[in-house]
């Protein structure tokens, strides 16, 4: 695509960008109905099933990248749109649902069950910072350590959530006073009626939105990366801002379906289903490749991972608060979210001009 010219990659990147939006709105109703009628449970639906789909233009990335040897753009791919799609839920915070007395998306969709993937996001990503400083030669059968950790963490914090669904030995089950209704974990039920959509169509529909969402994605790097080349931004902070917004769509488009049929726990569910789900992919890049992945991630994937971390904690602590006063249209958690990432984007700048 570097041969194409500046007006058409950007048409890729803008016709790409629209592929993913619409395939995301179909992806979230979608898992709805398959969650209903496979009862699949709100751990899987909102952790495994919907995350996973969202995230197949960064899956397909990983993968190509390590079969070519180019490991440092799958830990860059991985690791650098982890802070932005932390920063989506301030966008379906602040565009979800608006109006007169419409409370913040952390007050809506409170849940222990919410706090304890937002801590398994945390311990992953803690993992990931700490085995990119692990020597490269470490590694035997094709595997690292960290790598290994990362992906039992996940595995833990998938069996922890799930058995948090079950029930909590705390008020109604870890579920907020005054928050929207919830079923038994950390989902609600405010759907349209599933029974309007039969199952093999719902896993036909389910199917042609993921494979749009991946071939798209996959379209989107490729048209953005030619695309900042001629103009001549910084790979890493095209990446960083510009990419992982466009790749974060599947994400924003299911997300704010979700809070507009009243389900804010299965948005939020699905930013850091997503978030603790990607680093797993290490794993893939790391058998796929041979090679340590992460001791080759750059100072400004790490940094970028930190700031994931703080975002990610802001928000817990706005799940146990449940902050009620809005800023700019959104939770006071979301707007300290947003001044941290630009806050981080500015770092970003410091750290590829150094």
């Amino acid at each position: 695509m570097h041969a194409l010219p500046l007006w058409l990659l950007v048409v890729i990147f803008v016709a790409g960008a629209a592929v993913i939006w619409v395939a995301g709105i179909q992806l979230s109703k979608t898992t709805d109905v398959l969650d209903d009628r496979l009862h699949l449970g709100s751990a899987l639906g909102g952790l495994i099933v919907l995350a996973v789909a969202t995230n197949l233009p960064e899956i397909a990335i990983t993968v190509s990248a390590a079969a070519s040897g180019s490991i440092e753009v799958a830990a860059g791919n991985i690791l650098g749109g982890i802070a932005l799609q932390t920063v989506v839920i301030a966008i379906l915070d602040a565009f979800g649902k608006r109006g007169k007395g419409v409370k913040p998306i952390t007050y809506r969709a409170a849940s222990l069950g919410l706090v304890l993937e937002a801590i398994v996001v945390v311990a992953v990503l803690g993992v990931v910072i700490a085995g990119s400083q692990l020597p490269p030669t470490l590694i035997a059968l094709r595997l690292t350590p960290d790598v290994v950790l990362i992906a039992a963490i996940w595995a833990v914090g998938l069996f922890l959530v799930q058995r948090a669904g079950k029930g909590l030995p705390w008020h109604e089950d870890g579920a907020a006073p005054g928050a929207a209704p919830h079923q038994r974990g950390h989902r609600t039920r405010q759907q349209a009626d599933p029974k309007r959509m039969s199952t093999l169509r719902a896993s036909i529909l389910f199917g042609v939105s993921a494979l749009a969402t991946l071939v798209a994605g996959v379209v989107l790097e490729r048209a953005g990366d030619a695309a900042s080349s001629q103009i001549g931004l910084s790979g890493v902070l095209f990446g960083a801002t510009v990419l992982a917004l466009a790749t974060s769509l599947p994400e924003i488009s299911t997300g704010l379906q979700a809070v507009r049929q009243g389900d804010d726990n299965l948005a939020v569910s699905d930013i850091f289903g997503g978030n603790a789900f990607l680093p797993v992919l290490f794993l893939g890049a790391t058998v796929i490749s041979g090679r340590a992945v992460l001791p080759q991630a750059n100072p400004s994937d790490v940094f970028l991972t930190a700031v994931a971390v703080v975002l990610t904690l802001v928000y817990a602590v706005g799940l146990v608060f449940r902050p009620q006063r809005r800023i700019i249209g959104m939770g006071i958690d979301s707007f300290v979210v947003v001044l941290l990432y630009l806050v981080g984007v500015g770092g970003l700048v410091a750290i590829t001009l150094a």
